[in-house]
């Protein structure tokens, strides 16, 4: 992870987008009264953004089966494709 302001940023913004793509780095920009953002490579943001999806559907199967561990669940029937017939 590298730390940088913003004015250095736009001095060198090629250089820092390089870095992020070619090294995985992740890129602080750091500004006034921290409203501070990150650079990081479009590979890792797609990363990040499955982990989060993933994570959140996790919680749900984990609240799923606490309901059901509770005796919570409700039994309901199949309904029948005609199609399948």
């Amino acid at each position: 992870m590298i730390a940088v302001n913003y004015s250095t940023l736009r001095n060198n913004l090629k250089n820092y987008c390089d870095e992020a793509t070619d090294n995985q780095s992740t890129i602080i920009v750091t500004r006034k009264n921290e409203k501070n953002v990150v650079i990081m490579s479009l590979e890792n943001y797609n990363q990040l953004m499955k982990t989060m999806r993933n994570t959140e559907y996790l919680a749900k199967l984990d609240r799923s089966m606490d309901q059901i561990k509770k005796g919570q669940g409700k039994h309901r029937e199949l309904i029948e494709d005609p199609a399948d017939e």
